[in-house]
Parts: structure tokens; C-alpha cells; sequence
């Protein structure tokens, strides 16, 4: 299982442990990343996913799963949350 957001794309990144006498030691910044099931009102369905809590407090600002979505990118989201934002647009376009 990678360490990836799948909504966001947010990869772990690289920076310096700085010590007191200003010795930098290479280390890895990991994002914070939960296990959650998220719904989507547009399908009526409940998907499980791997986001960082930033991800989730963004979904919870903008009004859910399909807001998030509509407004996401799509070089940034999973191929499996890719998948569903077209499920939710056809849905749309259909209604």
C-alpha cells in the first residue's frame, strides 16, 4: 500500500533534521494518512479510502464527496476515484 493520498495526490516528501549544532541528517516528511468510507449523495454508495485528514477536512468544507470531486483534478485523484467522479458527473448529465 502506498503512502498516496487518493484524492489529493499528497506523496511523502524530503527535508533535513536540523540538530542544535546545525547538523542536517536527511529524513522523510510521511503525510498523515486515515482509512476511511466516504459517501457519495449521488450514488447513494459508500466508498473506503486512503486520505490524508487534510483531504477529509476538505471534503467535509465544500459539502461532500461529489463537491470534492467536481472540483478536483484529475492527474491528482486514484484510477479507483477517477472512476467514481465519472460515475458521478454521467449521473448528473443523466438527471
Amino acid at each position: 500500500m502506498s503512502r498516496k493520498c487518493e484524492l489529493t495526490g499528497l506523496k511523502p516528501i524530503v527535508g533535513h533534521k536540523v540538530s542544535h549544532s546545525n547538523i542536517k541528517t536527511k529524513r522523510r516528511f510521511l503525510p498523515n494518512l486515515v482509512d476511511v468510507t466516504v459517501h457519495s449523495d449521488a450514488l447513494g454508495r459508500s466508498f473506503s479510502a486512503r486520505i490524508s485528514a487534510a483531504a477529509l477536512r476538505t471534503i467535509d468544507k465544500r459539502g461532500g464527496l461529489d463537491a470534492f470531486l467536481a472540483k478536483a483534478k484529475d492527474e491528482e485523484l486514484s484510477p479507483e476515484m477517477l472512476k467514481v467522479k465519472r460515475e458521478i458527473a454521467k449521473k448528473a448529465v443523466a438527471a
